[in-house]
């Protein structure tokens, strides 16, 4: 659609696998080379705490003394923050720890993963797929691309072997490309490239976020009481949380991300509202935007621990049906409910609904 039909039609809408461990590396007090065996199949690495390195913080004194091409000080800080790491034998996933003088700290390197993910026959809901790219309606609870933690049962896992042979070389290699993506928590439409020529158009539409090139994201959520008016928008840049590293936080415009969510209130429930259900366009695309944005506005998505939590009292003041229905939920209540844009190889405009 061009610009003109597309605020016309946004106008009246108004959403590690545990590895056998290997023998430990002794690491002395000096620097010293960390034997590849140690970034490909694992291991445990132990360093003791000289007194003169007392008071360091726990990454920094990690860092100085494993010196590897495969243990970087941000892969050397995310294995502490998911629990690989102990001092004295018990775990420790805060990397700013103060150590101490005879500590014996054990870091356990798992075995590196394979270069690509495997295909996996996980069923999948396909809205559309043509030669070029598919459109899914992802379930909540379905991790979309391989990571720490979620090394199988994801999204790109079953696309690999839904999609086989009709995957192309994206980059030189048989893979999907994924250009945006969707909480773990969060359900709706994802769409996904399987060509490259897909791909480098599907990125320069999400790149643009719709300011210049055809693109509509639209997500439905149900948010405790409510915005305080019918429709406005938050204009707050977004950046990584200070101290709690899985959550996002408005932060000052040197720190953070240009975001913005556009949002309209479609009903509310009880007067004043318990609850509200609100649809956000967005016009930039940020880890966490919606949840963080509402939750600035005093209304935050309902059972979104995260950003939430503070509101679960609220719950009790619905009728006994919702209260079940938000306990078998178990989510946030975020669902990305309308996706278009324009055909990167055919031009043809496409607008789909969930």
């Amino acid at each position: 659609m061009n610009q003109h039909a597309k605020r016309r039609y946004q106008a009246g809408l108004r959403s590690l696998a545990p590895v056998e461990p290997a023998p430990p590396v002794v690491i002395s007090e000096e620097p010293v080379e960390v034997p590849a065996m140690i970034g490909q199949d694992g291991g445990d690495i132990l360093l003791t705490v000289e007194p003169e390195e007392a008071g360091e913080r726990l990454d920094r004194f990690v860092a100085a003394k494993v010196a590897s091409p495969a243990l970087s000080r941000t892969r050397l800080k995310n294995l502490i923050e998911i629990g690989t790491l102990s001092v004295d034998g018990k775990v420790t996933m805060d990397a700013g720890t103060k150590i101490r003088a005879g500590q014996v700290i054990t870091i356990h390197v798992p075995a590196a993963l394979p270069a690509e993910p495997e295909g996996e026959n996980i069923p999948l809901n396909v809205v559309f797929e043509d030669e070029h790219l598919i459109i899914i309606d992802k379930p909540p609870g379905l991790v979309v691309h391989p990571a720490a933690g979620h090394e199988t049962g994801t999204l790109v896992n079953a696309l690999i072997a839904h999609c086989g042979a009709t995957l192309s070389g994206i980059g030189g290699v048989k893979r999907p490309g994924i250009v945006h993506r969707l909480d773990k928590d969060t359900s709706g439409l994802l769409v996904v490239a399987k060509t490259d020529a897909a791909h480098q158009g599907l990125s320069a539409l999400f790149a643009d976020h719709g300011r210049t090139l055809s693109l509509t994201r639209e997500y439905l959520a149900i948010v405790w009481c409510g915005p305080g008016r019918p429709a406005g928008l938050v204009n707050a840049p977004l950046g990584r949380h200070a101290h709690h590293r899985e959550k996002q936080a408005i932060v000052s415009d040197a720190r953070g991300r240009e975001a913005i969510t556009h949002f309209g209130v479609e009903f509310t429930y009880g007067t004043p509202p318990l609850v509200s259900l609100v649809r956000c366009h967005l016009e930039t695309g940020r880890t966490h935007q919606i949840r963080v944005h509402m939750a600035s506005l005093g209304c935050p998505v309902v059972c979104d621990d995260l950003y939430g939590s503070g509101f679960k009292t609220k719950g009790t003041l619905m009728p006994a049906e919702a209260q079940a229905a938000m306990r078998a939920m178990g989510r946030q209540a975020l669902h990305a409910t309308t996706l278009g844009f324009t055909h990167p190889v055919s031009g043809e405009e496409m607008m789909f609904e969930s």
